[in-house]
């Protein structure tokens, strides 16, 4: 699949994705991608994020294809039991954050548990062995449950700007390399 085939929807996760995060450049760079716009990017609400992923796809007018970033990749993975059939093509999940654990904020932990039921779509997600909000032994553990390939990104913390992600482009070439395997 090229990217002129598709709605690439990018799906943010807490507090938006700033002009620097890797995300922003990609919908400056690719011209079928657009954000999915939460109803509140600082208190987040796990079912109207969930319904704003819906909307999202169901306005799409091409195939879609979601790429989510940390409290967005839970987002896309709670709104894909309610997306049309055939809609979505794929996934590319970055930075899942442990939402379970028992330090995360009691913002973020509203949207437990993160579903482990398979993705109705091919997934990949790409984590980090030094990611401070999820370990890597659970990002494989969600990875498998939803039958994704995980994708190990190495020493790279949370995948964003504060962690030198910013251009990220290791990460558009395998966004690249997961579009055309679609």
């Amino acid at each position: 699949m090229r990217t002129a085939d598709c709605d690439i929807l990018l799906v943010p996760g807490f507090g938006n994705s700033g002009p620097d995060h890797w995300q922003s450049r990609w919908e400056e760079r690719l011209s079928t991608a657009r954000r999915i716009a939460m109803p509140d990017w600082d208190h987040p609400d796990p079912g109207p994020w969930r319904d704003a992923v819906i909307a999202a796809v169901q306005a799409a007018t091409r195939p879609v294809v979601l790429v989510a970033h940390s409290l967005g990749v839970v987002s896309a993975v709670q709104a894909a039991p309610y997306l049309p059939p055939g809609s979505t093509r794929g996934a590319f999940l970055v930075a899942l954050p442990d939402i379970e654990r028992p330090d995360t904020p009691a913002l973020l932990h509203a949207f437990a548990p993160i579903p482990r039921d398979p993705l109705p779509f091919p997934a990949v997600l790409v984590t980090s062995r030094t990611d401070p909000w999820t370990a890597y032994d659970r990002a494989h553990e969600f990875a498998a449950a939803w039958g994704a390939e995980l994708v190990d990104a190495g020493e790279s913390g949370h995948l964003n700007s504060e962690s030198g992600h910013g251009p990220w482009p290791e990460g558009l070439m395998r966004f690249a390399g997961f579009l055309r395997a679609l």
